[in-house]
């Protein structure tokens, strides 16, 4: 008896991914492209591969504590620079994939007349932020705020913090709140469709990202890795990240 409830033990805790052939962590902000990049390679290799999506204080403390992924992927650099000052990445083998552009979303018809980053600190506005220890919008928007001398303001004005973009965007489009810092290329999910608007930031305000790959040191199987990371690099894949709004880096 002993024996059959140590191998259920040793069953649940193998990973629902163990038996793929790469496993990527991903932030959640890039899951739809991903998920199509993903069939695509799968298809072209005749392989498995297995997506954690996550906000990237998530999937980056992951690797921290051990659980390995072949591919990681998050939505801003820092995250990428850290893991490899921790050696978690092989040196050699991030890129950039594509720009992340901030902007304000606000509820179809933009109820709290939101026309700037300074709107956000009205004493009338209700807004939602990313949570900076979860998620590189919510890091990146704490950094832009403070850039532009609004933080201490705009704190004030939080009403909900998201884990993830994905949350954020959903809370604009409920009318939650009146507004959110989100990624440009997330306002063309289905979930904002026709239910949200957006507000740029001027570029001499904003701050850009970049979404970065790279391949792990723990990597099981580090040249297929190497080869996916070269793929949604490629012309052919920066097509589908266009697709869903993301720019391309500059060569």
């Amino acid at each position: 008896m002993r024996l059959i409830y140590l191998l259920i033990s040793l069953l649940m805790a193998i990973p629902a991914w163990a038996g793929s052939d790469l496993t990527i962590y991903s932030g959640a902000g890039l899951m739809k492209p991903m998920e199509t990049l993903r069939i695509n390679f799968e298809k072209e290799h005749d392989i498995q591969i297995k997506v954690h999506y996550g906000g990237s204080g998530e999937i980056f403390g992951m690797l921290g504590t051990g659980q390995c992924c072949d591919v990681f992927i998050p939505g801003a650099e820092k995250y990428t620079n850290d893991a490899k000052k921790n050696g978690w990445v092989k040196p050699g083998t991030d890129q950039k994939v594509v720009k992340h552009i901030p902007v304000i979303v606000v509820p179809k018809g933009n109820p709290g007349n939101i026309k700037s980053l300074s709107d956000l600190a009205r004493k009338d506005v209700k807004i939602a932020l990313g949570d900076p220890r979860a998620c590189a919008i919510g890091k990146l928007s704490k950094k832009l705020l403070q850039k532009n001398n609004l933080y201490e303001g705009v704190k004030k004005r939080i009403v909900v913090s998201g884990p993830t973009v994905n949350q954020l965007l959903i809370y604009v489009a409920m009318n939650r709140v009146q507004g959110a810092i989100i990624w440009e290329d997330v306002v063309a999910w289905a979930e904002g469709k026709g239910k949200v608007e957006v507000i740029r930031i001027p570029e001499n305000e904003n701050i850009i990202k970049t979404v970065p790959c790279s391949v792990t040191t723990c990597s099981k199987n580090p040249e297929l890795a190497r080869q996916f990371t070269q793929y949604i690099a490629s012309d052919q894949a920066i097509e589908i990240w266009e697709k869903w709004g993301f720019k391309r880096c500059a060569k």
